[in-house]
């Protein structure tokens, strides 16, 4: 396990100590679920930009193809 130190913000501790409070978790558990759920969607959005991409540069090719097989049907 690695160890982190970190700043936040006065409000956004309390905010957390608040719901830790509720929760009756650890700075740490809570902290390390956070970070896994925030990595986990941000990989999910890095995965869907890229597909974003790669569908764009097939869509493009399959329509050059497409109008390939145009040309070929009227001949």
């Amino acid at each position: 396990m690695k160890t982190l130190s970190f700043k936040i913000d006065d409000s956004i501790y309390n905010e957390t100590e608040k719901v830790l409070s509720l929760l009756k978790k650890t700075k740490e558990h809570y902290i390390s679920e956070a970070l896994d759920h925030y990595n986990k969607t941000q990989r999910r959005k890095l995965l869907s930009k890229q597909l974003a991409i790669e569908s764009k540069l097939i869509q493009d090719e399959s329509l050059a193809v497409l109008k390939e097989f145009e040309l070929l049907d009227e001949n």
